[in-house]
């Protein structure tokens, strides 16, 4: 049972109640951004396909230019129930992520295990204010990432992993 927000960003603070632990999700600038550049690259596609059918083979064909504009409609809810699946929870000992709708993965990251711990943002997501934050372990299956985090809590969260890394490999 979940206890934070799955689809807005929660607290950031460590725990584990009695339901479990305090899951955080992904806020919603990283729903947004990828809406966009759905409807950005589909619509391109759309109108491309519509000049190029009405062209080439008359303006009948054209009316085929329609289908990238109901792969909108369809990637519209499916991002959406992505971007919800996402969250992450962090407790005393490692990292939770959770996310997938119809295969549903969870990840375990101990924090003595982490090697490296980065936040990249690239330019669409400067963009958008966002940024992801990578964890790598000793293990590259084990390899996780957090994506769309706002840059003060990628760059808190990341502190905060390495320090914890750090305290949990001094006794291996």
């Amino acid at each position: 049972m979940e206890t934070g927000s799955p689809g807005g960003v929660g607290t950031t603070g460590v725990g584990t109640t009695a339901a479990g632990p305090e899951w955080i999700g992904l806020p919603p600038g990283l729903l947004r951004m990828r809406r966009l550049l759905l409807a950005v690259w589909l619509g391109l596609a759309a109108v491309g396909a519509g000049l190029l059918l009405g062209l080439l083979a008359g303006p009948a064909w054209a009316t085929f230019a329609l289908l990238p504009l109901a792969g909108i409609g369809w990637g519209w809810v499916l991002l959406g129930r992505n971007w919800h699946s996402w969250r992450y929870a962090e407790r005393a000992d490692d990292l939770l992520i959770s996310r997938g709708v119809l295969w549903r993965e969870e990840t375990v990251v101990p924090y003595g295990r982490m090697q490296l711990v980065e936040v990249t943002s690239g330019p669409v997501e400067r963009h958008f204010g966002l940024a992801s934050v990578q964890l790598h372990t000793a293990a590259a299956a084990t390899d996780a990432t957090i994506p769309g985090l706002d840059p003060a809590e990628a760059e808190r969260l990341r502190d905060r992993l390495t320090r914890l890394g750090e305290a949990r490999s001094a006794g291996l």
